[in-house]
């Protein structure tokens, strides 16, 4: 999220509740996914991005969600996979 413009310390937490301050906008940028929760942040994060954001490792989005890019699309998302 970094690559993409986000800031990690504009967040505070009061109880139970991360309060986030966003910013205006993301840039797009070649991400690596990590984990399962991690790795639908990330293709979240590129959809908002602009420009394109490649998310490398996408093993771990797969083993969570079923075809996430055709429910995606559904909504507008512009996903596809390309061979490595």
């Amino acid at each position: 999220m970094l690559r993409c413009g986000a800031w990690a310390r504009r967040f505070r937490l009061e109880g139970n509740t991360a309060i986030i301050h966003g910013v205006a906008k993301l840039t797009a940028a070649p991400v690596m996914a990590t984990d399962l929760r991690a790795s639908a942040s990330l293709v979240l994060a590129g959809l908002v991005a602009e420009g394109r954001t490649d998310v490398e490792r996408i093993y771990h989005i797969d083993r969570g969600y079923e075809a996430i890019e055709e429910k995606l699309a559904q909504l507008g998302a512009q996903i596809r996979r390309v061979p490595n």
